[in-house]
């Protein structure tokens, strides 16, 4: 029996969940009441459980039940539509539960009605779970995500299907890609009402400010914990833009400034200014959206034409007498797709970490590649900074020893108001003018009360005048180091040395 509910949001739910600029799409699928082999008890509620939980964080969700292979086929290529129509702001997100294989390295959905006596069968009677893929790649939105919790006890040994679980299935450029267990491992469908994998799942994503690669991460030990360390759920990402189920973590208020600058660049597709924005404002809430539009700014490709629904009633068979398997050449449609594939992997990966050898690593494997003439410049940016640092960090010249500021005050020529340029740090600076309106650092005579000479100009404590300080400059001068050794001056012993220095110039 096939039940399929279109979920959608209603004003309960706009009440309780903020509205978000993207669109958000998924199909969930869970299949439980298979008619040809056993069947599995959790894989409907599971679906039903995220389906519900992924409207109530924004997702317009179409969601199947115990699903027929047509009516299956149907809702992918349905699925892919929506999401080619939704634009390059859309995320999107396939949940599937229920039985899957793999066979040579690919990996097979089971519908409910699949009745499969031996490999060929296989082909006619199940979807691959490639063409999901090749539907979210047509579309090209921001972030694809694909959730598996379909590596359950295969039920087709007898047929000759003797591979465990399913098969790796890397991440394309923008899609994140989770299974319930490793490759080739096998899942447990759970003793209660939900699998532990998708029990789990639906417990950590209405978690706010979780991006998804850290999300998976405390799914795979909330699991490692419920089955006792049987089940290691594995994930691969290929995620340009972060993504959050539950919104990112509040945030203090953006800078005015960081605002305009990313309003003005946003839209323009120009590689320079975005990457400028990152350089200005590497930890911005903008940034990875800037990161995004600089990898889709470097070629914007025409999207690619919708992939074909695969036949419902045909084996796929080699071409006859075709026995060689033909690599892509260098200058075909593939090749250069797989080339821009990998150049946007990696220029991602250096615009996110920021880090000099990422960069390098691009221009090492990408000379003269789209994004070379970024790389360059980032590079260069990079070693300023680095050069900019080193300088800033390099440790002060060490103060002078009052011996060493006394031998150079004897080289200097003082003025009465030009500032001294070798003093101790408190007069420095400052001319003999303004010093003599300055206050002492301690009492002209020991024991004076503060009220005397705390906070008081040195004109007031001392009487100081032109020609007075002059006085004492001829003072010092006239009886040589005796007079000055061992003498304490308000302002320091340096200070008598420099009225010297000044009286033996003419007091000018």
């Amino acid at each position: 029996m096939i039940r399929t509910i279109l979920l959608t949001l209603g004003i309960l739910f706009l009440a309780a969940v903020p509205l978000r600029a993207e669109t958000r799409l998924a199909l969930v699928i869970g299949n439980s009441a298979y008619r040809h082999v056993t069947s599995l008890p959790n894989p409907a509620a599971d679906a039903r459980l995220i389906g519900h939980t992924l409207a109530s964080l924004g997702f317009d969700v179409t969601l199947h039940t115990d699903i027929e292979l047509d009516a299956m086929k149907r809702a992918i290529a349905d699925f892919g539509r929506k999401l080619r129509a939704a634009g390059p702001d859309a995320t999107a997100l396939f949940y599937y539960a229920g039985h899957g294989v793999q066979v040579q390295g690919a990996n097979y959905m089971i519908p409910v009605d699949a009745q499969i006596a031996d490999e060929a069968d296989l082909y006619l009677t199940s979807v691959e779970m490639s063409w999901i893929l090749r539907q979210m790649e047509s579309a090209r939105n921001r972030n694809s995500i694909v959730i598996l919790d379909a590596c359950r006890d295969n039920p087709f040994t007898a047929q000759g299907l003797r591979e465990a679980g399913l098969a790796r299935m890397d991440a394309p450029t923008g899609s994140f890609v989770a299974y319930a267990t490793g490759p080739g491992e096998v899942a447990s469908d759970g003793a209660g009402e939900h699998s532990p994998f998708t029990a789990a799942l639906a417990r950590r994503m209405v978690e706010p400010g979780v991006p998804v690669e850290e999300m998976f991460r405390t799914v795979r030990g909330d699991v490692l914990r419920a089955t006792g360390g049987r089940q290691t759920p594995w994930d691969s990402s290929s995620l340009i833009a972060e993504f959050f189920f539950a919104g990112p973590a509040p945030s203090a208020e953006v800078d005015p400034a960081e605002q305009r600058l990313w309003e003005s660049v946003r839209d323009s597709g120009d590689l320079v200014d975005l990457a400028l924005f990152l350089r200005a404002y590497p930890e911005s809430t903008y940034a990875p959206e800037a990161r995004r539009r600089l990898v889709e700014s470097s070629t914007a490709p025409a999207a690619p034409a919708a992939p074909k629904e695969p036949a419902a009633t045909t084996a796929p068979s080699a071409p006859e007498n075709e026995t060689a398997t033909l690599a892509p050449t260098p200058d075909s449609p593939a090749a250069a797709a797989n080339d821009m594939a990998r150049q946007e992997e990696m220029i991602g990966r250096a615009q996110h970490s920021g880090a000099a050898e990422d960069y390098q690593a691009y221009l090492d494997a990408f000379p003269d590649g789209t994004f070379a003439e970024l790389a360059r410049m980032e590079l260069a940016a990079i070693a300023a900074r680095q050069a900019k640092a080193e300088a800033e960090s390099e440790p002060p010249a060490p103060a002078m020893t009052s011996e060493e500021m006394i031998a150079q005050i004897a080289q200097e020529t003082v003025r009465f108001t030009t500032p001294l340029s070798v003093a101790p740090d408190h007069i420095r600076g400052r001319s003999l003018s303004e010093i003599v309106t300055g206050s002492p650092r301690f009492p002209p005579i020991e024991g004076l009360p503060e009220a005397y000479w705390k906070n008081k100009p040195c004109s007031n404590c001392h009487k100081w005048t032109q020609k007075a300080l002059c006085d004492q400059g001829q003072f010092y001068l006239a009886g040589g180091d005796e007079r000055i050794e061992g003498k304490k001056h308000p302002l320091g012993r340096e200070f008598l040395y420099t009225l010297r220095r000044w009286a033996e110039t003419g007091c000018g």
